[in-house]
């Protein structure tokens, strides 16, 4: 087995809670930016979060950084969809499913700079005090 690392650890902000969300998951890199695949596709609770927050953090490694996640659009992007989908087939001998990029920010914010969706704001604002 290769020393390379196998998982990433992405944190997203959850769309309705506004908490830190891990997942472990495989990643491909390519062209300087980390790719993962979605088996569930936009109903994976991870890309649901993302799409409401595309501000994550993520570890490979010892290696952690703030990125920008997208989902990348198979139709407009076919060659890139291809070539990470090859990738993670070389890799894990899988690559099937909807293809995420990571661009990892040049500088590093902490978590609580994060923005909390704007759900989460509104509803902690109008719930009662705790007794």
């Amino acid at each position: 087995m290769s020393a390379a690392p196998k998982y990433l650890y992405l944190t997203t902000i959850g769309r309705r809670s506004g908490r830190p969300r891990r997942i472990e998951i495989w990643f491909t890199r390519h062209e300087g930016r980390y790719y993962l695949v979605s088996e569930h596709g936009r109903r994976s609770q991870w890309v649901r979060n993302l799409l409401a927050e595309p501000e994550v953090r993520a570890r490979v490694g010892a290696r952690g950084f703030r990125a920008h996640a997208r989902v990348v659009d198979h139709r407009a992007e076919r060659e890139l969809v291809g070539a990470v989908r090859r990738c993670s087939e070389a890799k894990y001998g899988w690559g099937d499913g909807l293809v995420v990029e990571l661009r990892p920010a040049r500088r590093a914010a902490p978590f609580s700079a994060w923005p909390r969706p704007r759900s989460a704001r509104r509803r902690r604002a109008a719930s009662p005090p705790p007794r």
